[in-house]
């Protein structure tokens, strides 16, 4: 079972990953640099796979139902989570930075995973009444009914309380990925020293800085790849000049 669910995992992974490391590459050699990073930046933490994989583990014990992780995969889309991260420069080369992942959009994200998890839910218990020889109604709106006549809950809440965890948690991605503290740069290498947060003291990245678009990478891999938005606001950062 382990080595089926590594070979979704490739095959789901695998595409992306060439296509994320072609334009990683590219950027790296051809892109021009700009050194001043000041902003306040967005990324979007794409967290689709984990959920799909997830997904797909426990939906994959309904007896007598075939389904692939594309299946799944189809349902989950736009399963993100935004990561702020503002950047003042306040010399030459270097600056401050603080990091912070949002509770409403952890919240947001989240929603959107177990609903389209119940989606695939429901069309999978569908399919099994129906072997089963169930001559009622299979539509997603019957089947939700049903559920709540089981269950006493909706799908989505059913899954939420006694399905998996298809995302990490909040405090296991602020662990990850929020604090502040000062940054140097140097060579496309960013050093960010963290003062409160994370749970490294210090991160070294290389990092790309293409007009409004910024990448942070250990490596540039599709893997440990961040990519970031500069978000145009009316309150906007004094740049250092």
């Amino acid at each position: 079972m382990r080595k089926i669910i590594k070979i979704m995992v490739f095959a789901i992974l695998f595409p992306a990953l060439i296509v994320s490391t072609i334009a990683l590459t590219y950027l790296h050699f051809f892109a021009s640099e700009d050194k001043n990073l000041s902003g306040l930046w967005t990324a979007k933490l794409d967290l689709t796979d984990q959920a799909t994989i997830t997904a797909f583990t426990w939906l994959q014990d309904i007896e007598a139902v075939s389904i692939s992780t594309q299946d799944i995969k189809s349902y989950m889309q736009g399963i993100c989570v935004d990561i702020n991260l503002t950047l003042e420069q306040t010399a030459h080369a270097e600056g401050t930075f603080q990091c912070n992942i949002l509770q409403e959009s952890y919240n947001s994200c989240n929603q959107v995973a177990y609903e389209a998890f119940a989606s695939a839910f429901r069309e999978l218990l569908g399919e099994r009444l129906r072997m089963a020889g169930y001559t009622g109604s299979t539509d997603a709106e019957a089947v939700e009914t049903l559920v709540m006549e089981a269950f006493g809950m909706s799908t989505v809440s059913y899954l939420m309380t006694c399905g998996p965890n298809l995302l990490p948690s909040l405090e296991e991605l602020q662990a990850q990925y929020e604090g502040s503290g000062t940054y140097q740069t140097a060579n496309g290498i960013l050093t960010r020293q963290f003062t409160n947060g994370a749970s490294t003291n210090t991160r070294v990245e290389n990092y790309i800085r293409k007009g409004a678009t910024l990448i942070l990478s250990e490596d540039f891999s599709e893997h440990s790849s961040v990519i970031y938005t500069l978000q145009e606001t009316k309150d906007q950062l004094l740049f250092y000049n």
